[in-house]
């Protein structure tokens, strides 16, 4: 009769659990997924979901994924679309997964963002020092900036670039397609958890809502594309800032009722924990405490 080793079971069975997780945890590769006629998200990779229009002579880019192999197939599968060159590259506002890879894209492209996502570029991020400054990355961060609104013209195609306030950060922009009505919005939309709001980077949830108000009433937008969610219409971002609207009035009347940050936080879903404490110090008046916490 055979001795069973259990030992090296055991063994085999936690490789080959370790083995499915790196499996499971595997970084999809990079893909285009065409939302209109020259328009498309840029899906997969490490970081956000950005975004590419293929203009009459040109191309634009919308965010930057994280790592350099992101950029890579990011670059090889604009190539199999078109040759046209892609010459600019549009930051939303400044969280890394948003703006990490500009430093592996060519160096001869336009780097856009709105002024306040610029400066962000240089100051610390939730107790992380930033190397924008350093002389190597210095040439990837936004060359060209704008206060207010930028046309980009691609050719004969008019590219809108919009700055509506405060929102997520306090630099955050859309980038709008108006022949194909279609909106990027980084991360001023989240479809399956609550809005982020970055106070460190002097975002406001009361803002907010006032910025997405004012770009439903500007744009005539139909279909609209964030960072991490699917594309939805005019009718799932009313419902986001109602939501919004929803917790602030529920944190206001707990507020009311003398409750600590502690007591209002056991009031809602763990989840939602990052955007009601944004939402106390606000009401409170006070400043958030820089934090570690990874905020992607």
């Amino acid at each position: 009769m055979k001795t069973i080793n259990i030992s090296a079971i055991l063994v085999i069975l936690v490789f080959g659990a370790t083995a499915l997780t790196a499996q499971e945890r595997e970084t999809p590769p990079v893909t285009l997924d065409k939302v209109g006629e020259h328009v498309y998200q840029i899906l997969g990779g490490s970081g956000s979901n950005g975004g590419l229009i293929i203009g009459e002579n040109a191309v634009l880019v919308i965010d930057a994924k994280m790592n350099e192999e992101s950029v890579i197939q990011t670059i090889e599968a604009i190539k199999e679309l078109t040759d046209k060159p892609i010459k600019y590259l549009v930051n939303t506002h400044s969280d890394g997964d948003h703006i990490m890879g500009n430093r592996w894209f060519p160096g001869s492209l336009t780097f856009i963002a709105h002024e306040n996502c610029r400066d962000d570029f240089f100051k610390e991020n939730f107790g992380r020092a930033s190397d924008w400054g350093e002389p190597e990355f210095y040439p990837f961060t936004p060359s060209m900036t704008f206060k207010m609104n930028m046309d980009i013209w691609l050719g004969k195609d008019k590219i809108e670039l919009h700055y509506f306030g405060v929102g997520h950060t306090a630099g955050d922009i859309v980038v709008y397609h108006p022949e194909e009505k279609i909106a990027f919005m980084g991360d001023q939309y989240f479809q399956t958890r609550p809005q982020l709001i970055h106070s460190n980077k002097n975002g406001n949830s009361f803002e907010y809502v006032k910025t997405v108000e004012k770009m439903l009433e500007t744009l005539d937008a139909e279909t609209f594309l964030s960072g991490h969610s699917d594309p939805v219409g005019r009718e799932e971002i009313e419902k986001h800032i109602l939501s919004m609207i929803a917790r602030q009035e529920k944190v206001q009347e707990l507020i009311n009722q003398d409750k600590s940050l502690e007591e209002t936080l056991e009031q809602f879903d763990e989840n939602e924990a990052r955007l009601v404490t944004s939402i106390y110090n606000e009401i409170k008046g006070q400043r958030p405490k820089q934090s570690n916490e990874d905020p992607y």
